[in-house]
């Protein structure tokens, strides 16, 4: 297994900007979104984290870390896209619009009793899949999740302690998501998949609205601070349906004048950077164990309509080892003096750990130079979990497992 950091610069980019529609992450459909969030008594913004110190020492004008280990108290941002989509099909059941069905009267007695009984299936490596079964619990709904060979127990724990009724299966996420679709067919239960394939893409499509309000958030914290816009973005990406929605969010606000956006896999699961590395625009499949420590990237058929929008709209396709996201990990545990804290699982940190890489390693200088990365760079970065698994987490940051030393 390489060691190295693979990366390769867009070459079906549209430059003109006239590439997929980004009608589904305009602002309108995004405020739709988080409005509906708002609604949660437990919603509040996450923090966006100004690591000013760290972007002193790597040479960049700031480094911004939007912090979704606070969301909703389930460390992680996945129950924004599973929240949304079970919102938007429940609102398509009782035939209203998302916007008369606020958390109170979506949990209400007589809401349920016009829905009667319901039961949300997915596939998810942990943070989905408890999104899922918390929103299923606060409706008064059934929940069931599949999770892929060697998921962690703890999280399977954790998700069972929503109500949900799950197990650790023998097949790797997509196998287990084509499983899950076969069962939920037979059961007649409702899918709630964050990967589309033909014939199921409104729900996802949810699912990538639900991500943009941390997005949507993100822009205004940074408007706060006096920046317009950040000059680039790193975004982690699985089946891309996350990165699918920053970027289609950005695209659509700022037109051609959009950041330059990173998207970054585990190079075990990179079928992003496998489709852009073909430069068809077709999108490419990995397959097998993919035995990666970032467990929630481990995701090897892309997501269509996250494709589409990456394909025509991002800058670099970067393909990540698993000590890049160790070292993430540490970066923002122990920061430099004067700069936050921050408490990032592996597939949270990847983007932290490539970025202190990039900056500093003269063997991905081309890397730096294509994306125009300076002292005036003000970069984003989303930190997606907390955490998730405490155990893992501490191996890697207390114990020293996967070293970036030496790399």
């Amino acid at each position: 297994m390489s060691e190295k950091i693979k990366w390769i610069q867009n070459s079906m980019v549209k430059q003109n900007g006239i590439g997929a529609s980004t009608e589904l992450f305009n602002k309108m459909a995004i405020e739709k979104a988080i409005n509906f969030h708002r609604t949660f008594p437990d919603y509040q913004p996450t923090p966006l984290r100004e690591l000013s110190k760290l972007a002193n020492n790597l040479g960049v004008g700031g480094i911004y870390v939007k912090d979704e280990s606070y969301r909703f108290g389930l460390n992680a941002f996945k129950a924004l896209g599973g929240s949304y989509a079970i919102g938007r099909y429940l609102a398509k059941r009782l035939n209203k619009d998302i916007s008369e069905l606020p958390f109170e009267v979506l949990t209400s007695p007589e809401v349920k009793e016009q829905l009667g009984d319901i039961t949300f299936a997915t596939t998810t490596d942990g943070n989905h899949g408890r999104g899922i079964a918390w929103t299923a619990r606060q409706l008064r709904q059934k929940s069931v999740v599949y999770m892929p060979k060697g998921s962690s127990q703890y999280r399977l724990e954790r998700i069972r302690s929503e109500g949900a009724e799950a197990e650790i299966t023998d097949m790797n996420y997509d196998d287990a998501v084509r499983m899950t679709a076969v069962e939920a067919e037979k059961h007649g239960w409702v899918v709630v998949q964050d990967t589309s394939w033909e014939g199921y893409e409104e729900i996802p499509s949810w699912i990538m609205q639900g991500y943009g309000t941390m997005a949507a958030e993100s822009i205004e914290q940074l408007n706060n601070l006096g920046i317009e816009k950040p000059t680039h973005i790193f975004v982690q990406a699985g089946v891309g349906a996350l990165a699918g929605s920053v970027q289609g969010y950005f695209a659509s606000l700022f037109k051609e004048g959009r950041p330059e956006t990173v998207i970054v896999e585990a190079d075990q699961a990179d079928c992003l950077y496998k489709s852009a590395l073909a430069a068809d625009g077709r999108p490419r499949v990995v397959g097998g164990d993919m035995a990666t420590v970032m467990a929630g990237l481990a995701c090897g058929e892309p997501n269509l309509i996250g494709w589409n929008i990456l394909r025509d709209y991002s800058d670099v396709f970067v393909s990540c080892p698993d000590w890049v996201a160790a070292k993430g990990m540490r970066v923002l545990a122990n920061p430099l003096l004067g700069d936050p804290k921050v408490i990032s699982g592996e597939s949270g940190a990847v983007t932290a750990g490539l970025l202190s890489t990039l900056m500093i390693d003269e063997g991905l200088k081309e890397a730096r130079e294509a994306l125009h990365l300076d002292e005036k760079s003000q970069i984003l970065l989303f930190n997606t979990e907390g955490n998730t698994d405490p155990f893992k987490y501490r191996s890697i940051v207390w114990d020293g497992e996967l070293p970036s030393a030496g790399r």
